[in-house]
């Protein structure tokens, strides 16, 4: 029996009564929000979960719209999962996993209309703002979801348009304004480890859990995506109860993005 086995056969006995850290199930893990992480950026952000740790980035350029949204400007997200983050990690094309992240964080920003596409249309069918999330992770020990999309949208909120010169070039050291944001989309993601509700588990635990299930949610209240993975399923319940620890959870975490962003622009 491996000793890698055997902490896993402890956390799965002991996780209803006792987590390892000492927190309660749905106790998130210390906080830590920055901003003006990258100089060049038009937005960024750094968060930290715990021990774990993403930076994130937002970067405009002007590109032509998709056919069928000609009046529309372009979101991307993408991650990359650093070598140094993890030993888990690998350099090299993207990983499931860090695409699935990209989906997930990109998914939240998307149905929940965070930024006013059409805003940022400068000419139809021809000229559009291409908004680009970067996220890096910097250090994993779980809950990366959550970290990453706390990550996005504040580098967003931050976010300054750059102005466009005679020539067509970008001026990144003029801005002409912030992005038309219109919402704060907060994932929180739980896992079922032993049929217990765990929130924020760290890469221990995930690495334990059956399911994991991710809500992400708007600032009233309403879900405006979500997201199963791992082998097990979930009963009606137990998806409400995740469901309602994300409601409560994701106003703590606005409220700190908030905060944060008000600090950058003072």
């Amino acid at each position: 029996m491996t000793l890698l086995y055997q902490n896993m056969q402890y956390i799965r006995n002991n996780i209803a009564k006792n987590r390892e850290d000492g927190r309660t199930s749905e106790q998130f893990r210390d906080i830590t929000i920055e901003t003006g992480i990258i100089g060049r950026a038009e937005g960024s952000a750094r968060v930290k979960i715990g021990d774990t740790e993403i930076i994130a980035g937002v970067k405009m350029e002007i590109g032509t719209p998709f056919p069928d949204s000609p009046g529309e400007g372009i979101i991307m997200v993408n991650s990359e999962f650093s070598a140094l983050a993890s030993p888990d990690f690998e350099n090299g094309p993207p990983r499931e996993d860090s695409i699935e992240l990209s989906r997930v964080v990109d998914r939240g920003i998307r149905e929940s209309k965070t930024v006013d596409v059409e805003k940022l249309c400068i000419e139809k069918g021809s000229k559009v703002w291409m908004v680009f999330v970067d996220i890096t992770i910097v250090n994993h020990d779980g809950n990366l979801i959550d970290a990453a999309g706390i990550g996005a949208i504040t580098a967003l909120l931050t976010a300054q348009i750059p102005t466009i010169n005679e020539d067509g070039t970008l001026n990144r050291e003029e801005f002409v304004g912030s992005l038309p944001i219109k919402e704060i989309p907060v994932p929180i993601t739980s896992g079922l480890i032993n049929n217990t509700i765990i929130t924020d588990m760290t890469k221990d635990e995930t690495e334990c859990s059956d399911a994991i299930f991710t809500v992400t949610t708007i600032e009233n209240e309403n879900y405006c995506a979500m997201q199963k993975a791992g082998p097990s399923e979930m009963t009606e319940k137990q998806m409400l109860d995740i469901a309602n620890i994300a409601q409560k959870e994701s106003k703590k975490i606005r409220s700190a993005i908030k905060a944060t962003v008000k600090k950058h622009k003072i």
